[in-house]
């Protein structure tokens, strides 16, 4: 036990906690740039989502499934994008399109979720890492201590402890560096899991508009949306 101890204490005051903070900036810079493409990604689905659904119904109640698939396409919305896929399955049904746009959806839910994971982890975990640098400092200050003591000890000089609450300062930095990382991570991990969540209910609020004309269609409209499909 006394050997495993002293080779921990000794890799922890060889290596020091220089490699903790490296580390925290390394996952901060990778933090950020995960923040600015999902924003960007998010941004780049923007569409007006009511003047949609209101150009979708219009066509449905024409009959002109064309229309209402010209109008779909020209969106960028991952909304547009799942309708498509259930009107691609009109002609099979409501039951069919339904199943399709579920499928649809579940790829568009991976899609907005895509990296948020690793936002979500680094923010639970970035305090713990930087509280490991900040424990390796402070036995890198005690270490110190316990050395330039003995040496002090002998010269009757009383300065260690100076020098030990300037290491513990210093190690205490990782700790709140370990903060800095996860903080917005945290806050933009939760903005983006709501934003996310609120596309996936404005999908299907869209996919309704859908399938209540399938419910209530008969087979001549039926028919047409197949021929349209074609």
């Amino acid at each position: 036990r006394e050997f495993l101890l002293s080779n921990i204490r000794w890799m922890m005051t060889r290596f020091g906690a220089g490699w903790v903070m490296w580390m925290l900036i390394g996952l901060s810079v990778i933090s950020v740039a995960i923040m600015l493409e999902r924003g960007w990604f998010y941004f780049s689905l923007r569409d007006d989502l009511a003047g949609l659904a209101q150009k979708l119904r219009d066509a449905l109640r024409n009959g002109d499934f064309e229309a209402a698939r010209s109008a779909l396409q020209a969106s960028p919305s991952a909304e547009a994008a799942v309708v498509i896929a259930g009107i691609a399955e009109a002609d099979r049904g409501p039951k069919a399109a339904e199943e399709a746009m579920e499928g649809a959806k579940a790829l568009q839910r991976m899609k907005l979720e895509r990296r948020l994971a690793f936002l979500g982890t680094l923010g639970n975990n970035a305090p713990f890492i930087g509280l490991f640098g900040t424990v390796i400092g402070v036995v890198q200050a005690f270490e110190g201590l316990a050395t330039e003591g003995a040496a002090q000890a002998q010269q009757g000089a009383t300065s260690a402890p100076e020098v030990v609450m300037a290491a513990i300062a210093e190690a205490l930095v990782a700790t709140a560096v370990g903060l800095a990382v996860a903080i917005p991570a945290v806050v933009m991990y939760n903005y983006y899991q709501r934003h996310a969540r609120s596309i996936l209910a404005n999908t299907e609020a869209l996919s309704r508009v859908l399938l209540a004309h399938l419910v209530g269609q008969d087979p001549a409209t039926a028919e047409a949306a197949g021929k349209s499909k074609d």
